[in-house]
């Protein structure tokens, strides 16, 4: 398929079809509302394709999961406060080890907050969100391209982990316009799929469920959780390097944040600062390993967000102590410019320097 102009909201939407989605549940809140508006008319178009607008965000997770253990690709989108009444369900999704994808498109917070983008839903993401031992893979796309691809990634993961996965956003990567492709070529076969209900004529009955009232079964099945976890995070970490080889200070930055460091290091580069970046594509599993490895020569490391400094934690967990983090947020829907972050970069890139020169 040529490239085509196409906003992120409907980038992700006809990825999902052309990954196999054929139901999509929502309920409609800005600044994701498009992705709604895009999927009840193609899939409309789409043997097959089923759209329904739920009664509610709890009514439309709790579809997911319907539609889900029913064996089809199926996917739910919303913004902060609706992705918050999806939590219980989400936790129901990981507890019964049903695949399912969730587009966060966030917005300004805490409460209603605002319709402009931000990046506070880190923790809600990156920590489960929900009730119980389990966490949610999460893709942070910085581009439309991404948008897309990241949604195909999205259902692939979901089925090959049986686990539901976020692909978290924000109203400015799902509004903006950018050329795009989005692939058409013929997907595999799904993954068997042996846990699905779908009648038990001729083979041995099959129970899905999350309630488990014997203490010692509840014990095992977190701990089967747990060691598929593990698998995840030695197998699907994701993150992109940006000028760091010969960097004296990193950035770490996603989403929108990351275009907009990404700016501003290559202001900072004309001036002959060396400043690079490290860019987190997983949220969860959390590159880690790639910072710890910067740590070996690095001294200083920089952590921009569009929040009050929710992914901070994450990177000071990976440098166990090592390294100094300097960190500057925009909140509540304020965008950093290109100029403004490099000047503030700026600013703590010579206070450093001057520290290591004593």
């Amino acid at each position: 398929m040529d490239k085509q102009l196409m906003s992120g909201t409907s980038a992700v939407g006809e990825a999902a079809i052309q990954a196999g989605c054929r139901y999509y549940f929502g309920y409609p809140i800005t600044p994701q509302n498009e992705l709604p508006e895009y999927m009840a008319r193609r899939l409309s178009e789409v043997p097959g394709g089923v759209f329904i607008q739920a009664e509610s965000e709890l009514s439309a997770i709790n579809m997911v999961l319907g539609a889900s253990v029913a064996g089809a690709r199926a996917m739910t989108s919303s913004s902060s406060p609706g992705i918050s009444l999806k939590q219980e369900g989400i936790s129901f999704l990981a507890a019964q080890e049903l695949p399912g994808v969730i587009v966060n498109v966030v917005r300004g917070g805490p409460g209603l907050g605002n319709i402009a983008p931000a990046q506070s839903d880190y923790f809600q993401s990156t920590r489960g969100g929900g009730h119980g031992d389990y966490r949610t893979i999460v893709l942070a796309p910085s581009s439309v391209q991404e948008m897309a691809d990241m949604t195909t990634l999205a259902f692939d993961l979901a089925d090959n982990y049986r686990t539901p996965v976020i692909v978290l956003a924000d109203g400015m990567l799902g509004q903006m316009m950018e050329p795009v492709r989005i692939s058409s070529k013929k997907r595999k076969k799904n993954l068997a799929k042996d846990y699905v209900l779908s009648g038990a004529k001729g083979r041995p009955a099959r129970l899905v469920r999350s309630l488990i009232l014997d203490p010692k079964a509840e014990e095992d099945h977190n701990w089967k959780l747990f060691r598929k976890y593990q698998r995840i995070e030695q197998k699907e970490v994701r993150y992109e390097n940006f000028l760091l080889e010969d960097a004296e200070m990193a950035v770490l930055a996603y989403g929108t944040a990351a275009r907009i460091a990404r700016g501003a290091i290559k202001r900072l580069r004309k001036e002959g600062l060396k400043v690079g970046m490290i860019r987190p594509i997983t949220l969860w599993p959390f590159p880690a390993g790639i910072i710890q490895e910067a740590a070996k020569y690095l001294h200083d490391f920089f952590v921009f967000e569009m929040s009050t400094g929710q992914m901070v934690e994450d990177v000071k967990l990976s440098l166990e102590g090592r390294g100094r983090i300097h960190f500057h947020g925009r909140p509540g829907g304020v965008i950093s410019t290109p100029a403004e972050l490099s000047r503030i970069i700026s600013r703590h890139y010579y206070q450093s320097k001057r520290k290591r020169g004593r």
